[in-house]
């Protein structure tokens, strides 16, 4: 039979000693607690490896988006889980949802890419790489905004999540890197009237799901240098600034339905002043801002789903002005997929390639 360590030194004692002796007992109390203590850190050390135990993981919802969470738990038809953007908070969100077995895919296949050892990069190296991925954020597993679109749309087709780029109309700038902002003052005590008409009576752009989410570009180290290019457009008293972002990150933006004519589409005014409140303008989709961590792109959730229809991104400059050049795409469940979208591309793992002398 296998002794302890207390076991083994009482072995070699006498009975008056064992049982007589203080000091041997305290000396035994002193030996045998490390061994314990090893094994209580270990037994810990293997409950934090549990599946249970609190890690960070994504819960896949249907729409293509995660949720970064520490850990979750179907109760009855919803998914309760803890996140871990709200240090720990307990949220639920309904199970009809949540893709329960993307995310159980995602969690098995990082867990596999986290044990295997990954090559040291050098600090600047490092450096370079987080800076990379603060400007192209993944939003979906395996999907990254990509660095060289402006406003894009997150779109799900036959199922599957894809980026959208949206241009710009009424700009002849680059429609890929940069947009212009054509202010126009809004009289808030008019009535809606038409303020501007795109040619066509759909757009080429056609989103799938009623509820998109989009992405636009902010500001970053570039507007610096765009505010030494500024230039004026002369119309009607309006001005015009181009910067290489998509948007500006005071603005505000809403969602348009359009008045669609047999040969093109009505962008009407609104009243700025009743945006934020219980006053709901007809046609008008107010959305939900979010800056994304590295303050490069804001996330704008519309605050109801969209209709089948013909629809307008409008950038709100300021409390009485608009800007005219608006990102304009449709909603039809049944439309074909967009030439331009951005699909899901597994990071490939890093590895070090052996050079040879020249």
């Amino acid at each position: 039979m296998r002794l302890s360590c207390a076991g083994r030194l009482m072995m070699g004692m006498s009975t008056n000693q064992r049982f007589g002796n203080r000091f041997a007992a305290a000396l035994l109390f002193v030996l045998c607690v490390p061994v314990v203590a090893q094994k209580t850190d270990a037994s810990a050390a293997r409950a934090s490896a549990q599946p249970g135990a609190p890690q960070r993981t994504h819960l896949i919802l249907k729409d293509g988006s995660f949720q970064v969470v520490l850990s979750y738990k179907v109760v009855g038809d919803v998914v309760r889980y803890r996140s871990a953007e709200r240090n720990g908070q307990p949220e639920d969100i309904p199970l009809d949802l949540v893709d329960l077995p993307a995310t159980e895919r995602w969690m098995r296949e990082h867990m596999e890419a986290q044990s295997v050892t990954r090559p040291v990069l050098s600090p600047e190296l490092e450096r370079e790489e987080a800076a990379r991925r603060a400007l192209s954020p993944e939003i979906a597993p395996d999907l990254h905004l990509p660095e060289e679109d402006s406003v894009l749309a997150l779109d799900s087709f036959h199922g599957a999540a894809e980026l959208v780029p949206i241009p710009q109309y009424g700009s002849d700038l680059n429609k890929e890197t940069a947009h212009v902002a054509l202010k126009s003052v809004i009289n808030p005590a008019s009535a809606a009237h038409r303020i501007l008409s795109i040619p066509g009576a759909s757009c080429d752009i056609q989103l799938h799901v009623p509820a998109p989410t989009f992405y636009v570009r902010v500001g970053g180290d570039e507007d610096e240098e765009a505010d030494e290019a500024a230039f004026t457009v002369e119309t009607h008293g309006a001005t015009g600034r181009p910067t290489p972002s998509g948007g500006a990150a005071t603005s505000g933006y809403v969602v348009e339905r359009l008045d669609v004519r047999e040969d093109s589409r009505i962008v009407n005014s609104f009243r700025i002043g009743q945006l934020g409140t219980d006053h709901k303008q007809p046609d008008v989709i107010e959305t939900n801002q979010e800056v994304l961590p590295g303050g490069r792109w804001m996330k704008l959730t519309p605050s109801q789903p969209l209709d089948p229809g013909e629809y307008a991104l409008v950038e709100v400059l300021s409390d009485h002005e608009l800007n005219l050049n608006v990102w304009d795409f449709g909603m039809h469940p049944n439309a074909k997929d967009n030439v331009e979208a951005v699909h899901p591309l597994p990071e490939k793992p890093k590895t070090l390639e052996r050079r040879t002398p020249d």
